[in-house]
């Protein structure tokens, strides 16, 4: 059984040395599955999610079709080994809503009118677990669409935010919120847009901030975004200057 710490920040320093508005390490890889049309492995520290894309090809059920678009569905899944807990195989009730998250962010940037009546499929596999893996999983399946050759209107960046308390009991905003800050902290917003027209295509948050508080760790969320789209772009290019 963990031990709830007795804060989370001191003198300015996460628990894993980060400073309020760092993020961890990112690294961003494209092309880890052969068999798919597209695919990425996105690490957010120690999470690490997969990400593979499939079509358009042909839909079926035929009652699902869409005369004027494409379907895009998602299905996101955290496999057994990935939490210290090991968890039941198969998705569940948590599983399923992350998975419609991301299909419907995903569809406010694929150019759906240009593929009538087909299917494109985005499997996002969480393969180890530190928090933010829905948001990993989210900048995976963008680069995995990207790298499919999937027509559209921007890729989608994102990162969790939050906030957690200092040795003092003041609360504090951080951003890209890992696995104690995610568990024991006053609150976690995952948070992600399209950089080409600064939409947001995700928000959800749990917990409660202020509006000022919101907005303080939005600022930060927003350059750690900046810096990720970069790398999604890096991974995109390398992938494709070394053919």
């Amino acid at each position: 059984m963990e031990v709830k710490p007795k804060f989370l920040i001191k003198n300015g320093k996460r628990l894993d040395g980060r400073k309020v508005g760092e993020w961890r390490e990112i690294k961003i890889t494209t092309g880890v599955i052969p068999n798919a049309d597209g695919s990425c492995q996105v690490d957010f520290g120690k999470t690490k999610v997969i990400a593979a894309v499939y079509g358009p090809r042909e839909l079926h059920p035929k009652h699902m079709v869409l005369s004027d678009r494409a379907l895009v569905r998602a299905r996101y899944d955290m496999l057994s080994f990935s939490v210290e807990d090991r968890k039941r195989p198969g998705p569940g009730r948590r599983e399923i809503e992350i998975s419609k998250v991301i299909a419907e962010a995903l569809r406010s940037v694929v150019m759906v009118e240009k593929f009538p009546r087909s299917v494109i499929d985005v499997f996002v596999t969480v393969i180890q677990a530190d928090a933010s893996t829905r948001i990993a999983g989210l900048n995976a399946a963008s680069v995995a669409l990207a790298d499919a050759g999937i027509p559209m209107k921007g890729l989608v960046t994102g990162v969790a935010f939050g906030k957690i308390y200092d040795e003092t009991g003041k609360g504090v905003m951080v951003a890209d919120v890992f696995k104690p800050e995610d568990q024991w902290g006053e609150a976690d917003i995952a948070y992600a847009k399209s950089i080409a027209n600064d939409e947001v295509v995700l928000l959800q948050m749990d917990g409660d901030v202020t509006k000022k508080e919101f907005l303080e760790g939005k600022a930060m969320a927003d350059k750690a975004i900046e810096y990720t789209y970069q790398e999604q772009v890096k991974a995109l290019k390398a992938k494709y200057e070394g053919d």
